[in-house]
């Protein structure tokens, strides 16, 4: 017999024909209806089994999260709910499941819960949905730029760099931890470590990208970036995955249309291909939102969300502009942000950007040439040397999803900039030869992954939407 999947069978289903199927247990009831699911898609298939066939040492097997292979006939279902169903012939048991001891049995969880069993969450609706949308994410991600020409790099995760000058990065030593050799200065002596200097993990590969940008024209990055800052809230992870293209000779417009394009082909492939997990996402969002207040729901269903991104051109509005709007708006005027805008140059808050997206304009927004000194020392200075080619998109919901900006490819103005921000020159002497050997104007953005796939699954908690998350005090799994 064929070894099937649920999905394809489902899709095309072979009546008549003799099938195996395998799969966890979802339930079992009146010792005759085995809900069977394999992960491959939302929906269970129905295995029906006679009861006077099997031993009833067999049938008290067939538990909440047991393993299972079983064989026999499909057929057309005569029930509701479901359009076909497998008459069992031949049933084993792959793996018991102890109905005493698995966590994971068919009631309602808590996501605190489910995030404390993460090993186990896999099993659930909820989850396998999450992370067959994940997936659908990464793999349109890979095929747009794929399709358009880009070359894939990987960046290094151990680095010797700060690419945001933040400071808030994670060491990576193998010194002693309790007596670590020390130099003549009585500091810890990296030298001696095992790259003969001080490294860390990375908080972005963007500044490598440029490199190969420099020579490969499009290239783009996707990998696993880390910070060390002990942000212990539902959009902070300490480990979370980073999309950073880098475009040579885009300025910043060009960059602005790279990433709203880009952004409309993601949510577009994974409409087209995940639309029996959105409309069960979807549908889950309403359950949760019955008995809360109506100011407190989200304003449109999960789908039509997505699809008013597709069908809408983002809104494409300067610092200053924005700025002027949000002084002006009712919540600021009547001291209802947390944070009042009362002067030009101040770092929006998340409260500010959600404004802009959710109540002024209602639709996604990109931001541009910020303020020189809230953003970082490699973004383009404009001619008024107040502000930088810099911009970010926002989205509903979520506030930031990118931020990018127009490099500055200027090797007199980025020396005097890393002057500005104490970063060393003899650190960042490769960064520098690139301005110095056929320099280019150049670009690129950072796309935060989990922050996608947070606003198309209408997740949450960003510790939702990927595997294991690392949070402070938390590296389990």
């Amino acid at each position: 017999m064929k070894n099937k999947t649920i999905k394809d069978t489902l899709l095309n289903p072979s009546i008549g024909f003799d099938i195996t199927i395998k799969g966890w247990v979802r339930t079992f009831r009146s010792n005759r209806f085995i809900a069977l699911n394999d992960g491959s898609t939302i929906k269970n298939i129905q295995c029906v089994i006679d009861l006077n066939q099997w031993d009833e040492k067999l049938l008290k097997r067939i538990t909440t999260g047991a393993c299972i292979s079983v064989s026999g006939k499909l057929t057309e279902s005569l029930g509701a709910g479901q359009s076909v169903e497998l008459m069992v012939t031949e049933l084993e048991i792959l793996g018991d499941s102890n109905p005493e001891e698995f966590p994971i049995q068919p009631k309602k969880h808590s996501l605190e819960f489910l995030r404390e069993n993460a090993h186990l969450r896999f099993r659930t609706n909820t989850f396998s949905a999450v992370f067959r949308v994940r997936h659908a994410v990464s793999f349109a991600i890979h095929k747009y730029f794929n399709d358009r020409g880009y070359f894939y790099l990987h960046a290094p995760i151990i680095t010797g760099s700060d690419a945001e000058g933040a400071g808030e990065m994670f060491r990576v030593t193998t010194l002693n931890d309790i007596k670590p050799p020390l130099n003549d200065q009585g500091h810890v002596n990296y030298k001696e470590d095992f790259f003969g200097k001080e490294t860390n993990l990375t908080v972005s590969g963007q500044l490598e990208a440029e490199l190969a940008a420099m020579a490969l024209s499009k290239v783009y990055t996707f990998g696993p970036t880390f910070r060390a800052e002990n942000s212990n809230t539902s959009r902070h992870l300490a480990e979370f995955w980073m999309i950073e293209p880098e475009v040579a000779f885009n300025d910043l417009v060009a960059n602005m249309d790279l990433a709203e394009d880009f952004l409309k082909y993601v949510i577009k492939h994974v409409m087209d291909n995940c639309a029996d997990d959105l409309e069960f996402l979807e549908n889950r969002i309403i359950d949760e939102e019955k008995n809360i207040k109506a100011e407190l729901k989200q304003p449109f269903p999960l789908r039509e969300k997505l699809k008013h991104v597709l069908d809408n051109s983002f809104e494409r509005v300067s610092y200053t502009d924005a700025i002027t709007i949000l002084r002006n708006s009712k919540p600021n005027k009547k001291k209802k942000f947390d944070y009042l805008i009362d002067e030009w140059g101040v770092d929006l808050q998340s409260e500010h950007e959600r404004y802009l997206v959710e109540k002024h304009f209602g639709k996604p927004v990109i931001l541009y040439d910020y303020p020189a000194d809230i953003k970082a020392f490699y973004m383009r200075q404009n001619d008024d040397n107040k502000t930088v080619a810099a911009m970010d998109i926002l989205f509903p919901g979520i506030g930031e999803i990118v931020g990018g900006s127009q490099r500055e490819e200027r090797y007199d103005v980025l020396v005097s900039k890393m002057k500005a921000f104490n970063i060393p020159e003899d650190e960042m002497w490769w960064y520098l030869d690139t301005r110095k050997f056929g320099t280019c104007i150049h670009a690129g953005f950072g796309l935060g992954f989990e922050r996608l796939v947070l606003f198309i699954t209408g997740m949450t908690n960003v510790r939702d939407v990927i595997p294991f998350p690392r949070t402070p005090k938390n590296a389990e799994f």
